[in-house]
């Protein structure tokens, strides 16, 4: 019987990885939301100056801000690093030397020079470098560091966009339209409104979300303490 955490091993994640790095930045940063979105539950699942009722409201509340945060953050990441990767297929994007191994192939429109009829050339948008017959066996070896170089700073720029603008926004409209629920919520439950949380609505960096949430206001006595 194989166990389960056969896959996790690092020799496992090395295979896994290595020849697509650019998907290790994305899945990463969803498992770093996914552990920042479970400490938050865990802390108010425990903590004894919040109310059953309260709690009631709050950890739906940040489950469902978790697969927001989550969302946003992987179909943004993997949209940018998928452009990364369509601009080197393509051959849009190209080095000094693949440029010359598709020259010698005549897949290169020069500059000023017609067109042929029904011909695919680097740079048009439905020309796939890894489809041609001689890639395996002399232009793979050149290719894939540099697309894989082209990934992982698509990767970045998309996750850094994403945690800092794009995710935040996300979770801010959220978190006022649920602010808004819970109030109309607490009113039914007998739960006085100003005990309800108060679900900041501003533009925060991935590393002040992680600040805000382990600081929010959930009483009028105080911030919340583990």
């Amino acid at each position: 019987m194989k166990s389960p955490f056969r896959s996790l091993t690092p020799s496992a994640i090395y295979a896994k990885y290595r020849n697509d790095p650019g998907n290790m930045l994305v899945h990463t940063g969803v498992i770093g939301w996914i552990l920042s979105s479970a400490a938050q539950i865990f802390a108010i699942a425990i903590n004894d100056k919040i109310s059953p009722k309260e709690k009631m409201f709050l950890i739906p509340q940040e489950m469902a801000d978790a697969v927001v945060n989550c969302l946003s953050f992987y179909t943004f990441t993997s949209g940018v690093k998928f452009i990364g990767k369509k601009l080197t297929q393509t051959g849009k994007l190209r080095t000094a030397e693949l440029t010359e191994l598709l020259k010698e192939r005549n897949l290169v429109l020069e500059k000023g020079a017609e067109r042929v009829k029904d011909k695919v050339y680097a740079g048009d948008w439905n020309f796939n470098i890894t489809k041609l017959d001689d890639y395996k066996s002399k232009i793979e070896d050149i290719y894939k560091p540099f697309n894989n170089g082209v990934e992982v700073i698509t990767g970045l720029i998309g996750s850094v966009i994403s945690s800092n603008l794009i995710t935040p926004i996300f979770r801010n409209h959220y978190a006022a339209y649920k602010q808004k629920d819970l109030i109309k919520h607490a009113d039914k439950k007998g739960i006085p409104v100003e005990n309800t949380p108060n679900l900041p609505a501003q533009k925060v960096s991935f590393a002040d979300y992680q600040k805000l949430i382990y600081s929010r206001p959930f009483n009028k006595s105080g911030n919340m303490k583990v």
